[in-house]
């Protein structure tokens, strides 16, 4: 959150824990016996708990927080979010049904409960009326609870395309049209751009291998982007769509159902990342918590195995990998959340827990272009902290733990104090 407002002056050292990040991958290994000082929003500093302590006296008054033994990483950052999400079924045609005023209390909550859960970073995909840019400007000013966002706006479809029932997508056709696209959600303030350029789980008249735009509508949404600044990304299931659309420059896959070896050493190559999102084909029980009919649940349930497997051909090809749910982050599955079972799957199916690390802190702040903020637990950074009693090096399944969190350098959940928690 970031709020200098709810800041807690005079400064507030944490001590009792291990620090560990994503920069292990980079050789910086854990720091036990550490202390975290914390200055208004940021990181003052970081390091031995007498040291830290001595310096922070020095300077003045300060509280001292005890974390008895934890774990300190930064939090998670969840690479695939739609807190206006609405899927076929009961439980999506009420969040359609709801109106503007309704909405924005809808995805308020959502914000403030994936926050609490340990998600303090969101990139939002694809969300209704715009009101994702209203979102952060209320948890900027401090008005509400919620993780930092950076968000795509309305993601851009074909005409009939892949989600274009809801008011989360604009229909563009043709070079121009695309053009225009990119261009309005720069205007209304996007961070990225988001385009549907295949078929997936969720749309009834398509298929997952189906294409939905034409070359040059694909490289016009990805040129107009760039020269905005904007990073692309794009929800694609078939190996020759995504190809193609790698070798126009996308920045990201979302999904990537049906890889190849080949594609998936071309998006190495490139530098193309992956957010697999594996828990859309395998989440039966939240799907039948929503009513999801039958003909969505077999589709997506079905393309299980195979989407496993083209996440197996990423990791051998070295592509970057990224935490996203698709599931709203804080959302309770399988004995956790939707963000943390995620990172559990991606771990269990190769990636191992140092890389999982990474790819739900770190890589994601990296993709993001936020790193001189963000991502790790250095000074100078935004005091944006969890805290769990497990290793996380040593298992994933330790981000099931998390009972602290601290957003913007404010404590905004503690198990141990009773302090509310998602």
């Amino acid at each position: 959150m970031n709020a200098a407002a709810h800041a807690e002056p005079p400064g507030i050292v944490l001590t009792g824990c291990t620090v560990v990040d994503g920069r292990v991958l980079d050789g910086v290994g854990p720091l036990p016996g550490a202390a975290v000082w914390v200055r208004g929003e940021r990181i003052a500093a970081v390091g031995p708990a007498a040291e830290v302590l001595a310096a922070a006296e020095a300077a003045g008054e300060f509280r001292r927080v005890d974390l008895a033994g934890a774990y300190v990483t930064p939090g998670l950052v969840n690479m695939h979010t739609h807190l206006s999400l609405s899927l076929p079924g009961q439980g999506g045609d009420a969040v359609k049904g709801m109106g503007a005023h309704e909405l924005a209390l809808y995805m308020a909550d959502g914000a403030r409960r994936t926050l609490l859960c340990g998600v303090t970073t969101v990139r939002c995909v694809a969300e209704k009326d715009h009101a994702d840019f209203a979102l952060r400007r209320a948890i900027t000013s401090g008005r509400v609870t919620g993780p930092r966002i950076f968000t795509a706006g309305r993601a851009l479809v074909c005409t009939g395309g892949h989600g274009h029932e809801g008011t989360d997508t604009l229909e563009c056709d043709g070079v121009d049209g695309f053009r225009r696209g990119v261009r309005s959600q720069v205007r209304a303030g996007a961070d990225l751009i988001k385009v549907m350029i295949s078929g997936g789980i969720a749309g009834e008249h398509e298929a997952i291998h189906t294409r939905q735009l034409f070359g040059d509508e694909l490289a016009a949404v990805i040129e107009t982007a760039h020269a905005w600044g904007r990073k692309v990304t794009a929800h694609a299931g078939p190996a020759p769509v995504i190809a193609e659309a790698v070798g126009l420059g996308l920045d990201c896959v979302e999904h990537g159902y049906q890889l190849t070896p080949e594609v998936a050493a071309l998006m190495a190559e490139r530098g193309t990342a992956l957010v697999p999102t594996l828990l859309v084909t395998r989440c039966k029980e939240f799907f039948d918590e929503l009513g999801v009919p039958e003909w969505m649940q077999r589709r997506s349930l079905g393309a299980g195995p195979r989407h496993l497997e083209s996440y197996a051909m990423a990791l051998a090809a070295g592509v970057e990998v990224l935490l996203g749910s698709d599931m709203p982050p804080f959302w309770g599955f399988e004995g956790t959340n939707a963000s943390v079972r995620e990172l559990e799957h991606m771990s269990g199916a190769g990636l191992g827990p140092a890389r999982a690390l990474y790819a739900g802190t770190l890589g994601p702040i990296r993709w993001l272009g936020a790193e001189a903020d963000l991502g790790s637990v250095e000074p100078g950074k935004f005091a944006d902290l969890i805290a769990m009693d497990g290793d996380p090096l040593a298992d994933t399944s330790a981000f099931r733990g998390v009972r602290w969190v601290m957003a913007g350098g404010r404590i905004v959940r503690d198990d141990r104090a009773g302090m509310e928690a998602a």
